[in-house]
């Protein structure tokens, strides 16, 4: 008696056909999952770019404070440029008011963009040249409460004159008329 064997198929395409599309998909998320670190990293590192902004903007920021107390009377209270800040041109020793030009980290260039005085006679801040949109949107001291209504690094503004709380807006805007000038009369 011979015994009835199962007739042998060929293997089933759908099979394989599966097989292809789970090993794309696990190719998908080990790329997703390998991307992750990268862009974790690299937020990581922006905040750091940030705080170490805010430190270095508050170096300037003392600097033009210093550079201002530190000014003989009838001398012009602001530095012409920043190397100012560096070696005062007003007195013949050497007087520094900040030890440095700093890289901006954010750009990872030594330049600034410089916040003139109203006269025109010098500067009275700089600020970041980045247009980056900054993560950093609130729980700043309150001298740099402004901070959270900026748009870009540029609107970071150190400025040594006064402080920077009412700094709002547009930065490049010009301040509005004073009261009393009859080509802008107050309603």
């Amino acid at each position: 008696m011979t015994a009835l064997r199962p007739a042998l198929r060929p293997p089933c395409r759908t099979s394989a056909g599966f097989s292809y599309i789970a090993l794309l998909i696990a190719l998908v998320l080990i790329s997703v999952a390998s991307t992750a670190p990268v862009q974790l990293g690299a937020l990581v590192e922006r905040r750091a770019a940030e705080e170490e902004l805010l430190a270095i903007g508050n170096e300037f920021r003392n600097a033009f404070i210093s550079f201002g107390n530190a000014s003989p009377v009838g001398q012009n209270r602001q530095p012409r440029n920043l190397e100012d800040l560096i070696k005062d041109p007003r007195y013949p020793n050497t007087v520094r008011h900040l030890r440095k030009i700093f890289v901006d980290p954010i750009t990872g260039k030594a330049e600034w963009g410089l916040v003139p005085a109203i006269d025109g006679r010098g500067i009275i801040g700089v600020h970041s040249l980045s247009m980056n949109k900054p993560i950093k949107i609130a729980n700043f001291e309150i001298i740099y409460q402004s901070f959270s209504l900026a748009a870009t690094y540029r609107d970071w503004r150190f400025l040594g004159s006064g402080n920077n709380v009412g700094q709002r807006g547009n930065p490049n805007q010009a301040p509005p008329p004073p009261s009393g000038d009859p080509q802008f009369p107050t309603r």
